[in-house]
């Protein structure tokens, strides 16, 4: 997946292309028209995220929405950010930095302001996402792109995804899973078996709930499985896999890694877009 950026001069579409640059995409800014449609080839069968600014400075606007639409049709998952902000906005921003407005060589600087954003009207029209910086500042600006780009990657997984995902708790007492693909070892994490009271629960419950979320490291190993997942997903759809089993172990198979097993589900469902199977191995009648 690619993300185009473009807009109006001065609305933020530097702070944009950053913001895809720092979760990961290989970014360029100001790509001549007449290479972006090799240079999309070229990234993406290198398998990379990416995202590229284009704007009036690279061709005519009416070149430039020719040549967008052009290379949306061999490449339909690309999506479209385009960025505005009202006039007054504009320029200040312009005196500020004292930087010259593409159009400003023909026209006072408020009518070049006018005439690009009259010239744009058509491919902010077949934008994807409209932002108006007005009224936000650029960490804010940052954090909306980032959050449609996370957006984006989650809806593409979800798309393309064809495989079913079995998360299952199990105790070592009675032998590991044959059938897991990964087993993570939960038995380093506080034990609530040995807590007044709590024996009897599973990790399913209140009391065992509450017990495990009061330390640190408990949270701490369910944010980097998270993190282990997010990033491991479209690698295993790359591999075109079918079925992933991950096994969650601990010493009774009824505390902790029946916590991590639902918690980690309710990761995949809200976040992954997949509804998994689970399994409690111990538990289960």
């Amino acid at each position: 997946m690619g993300i185009i950026i473009t807009g109006l001069s001065g609305s933020g579409k530097s702070t944009a292309l950053h913001a895809l640059e720092d979760v990961g995409c290989f970014c360029t800014d100001n790509l001549p028209l007449p290479l972006l449609h090799d240079w999309a080839e070229d990234v993406q069968r290198q398998g990379r995220q990416m995202a590229v600014c284009v704007d009036v400075r690279s061709a005519s606007p009416q070149e430039l929405h020719r040549e967008l639409i052009h290379l949306r049709k061999s490449h339909p998952d690309w999506q479209l950010i385009f960025l505005e902000a009202d006039a007054a906005v504009l320029q200040r921003r312009f005196s500020t930095v004292r930087r010259r407005h593409p159009f400003a060589p023909q026209k006072d600087l408020p009518q070049a302001i006018q005439m690009e954003r009259d010239s744009m009207l058509e491919l902010r029209e077949s934008a994807d996402l409209v932002l108006n910086t007005t009224a936000i500042n650029p960490y804010e600006l940052a954090d909306k792109v980032e959050s449609f780009w996370r957006q984006q990657q989650m809806q593409s997984m979800e798309k393309s995804s064809a495989m079913t995902i079995t998360l299952m708790s199990f105790s070592y007492r009675f032998g590991l899973p044959p059938e897991a693909d990964m087993v993570v070892d939960m038995r380093f994490l506080p034990n609530p078996h040995y807590e007044t009271g709590l024996a009897t629960l599973t990790g399913r419950d209140a009391a065992v709930i509450d017990f495990l979320q009061s330390h640190s490291e408990v949270a701490e190993a369910k944010r980097r499985i998270e993190e282990w997942l997010i990033f491991i997903w479209p690698q295993m759809l790359k591999e075109r896999k079918v079925y992933f089993t991950l096994a969650f172990g601990c010493s009774g198979g009824r505390h902790r890694s029946v916590y991590m097993t639902e918690q980690i589900a309710e990761f995949v469902r809200l976040n992954m877009g997949i509804e998994p199977l689970i399994r409690h191995r111990e538990i289960s009648p």
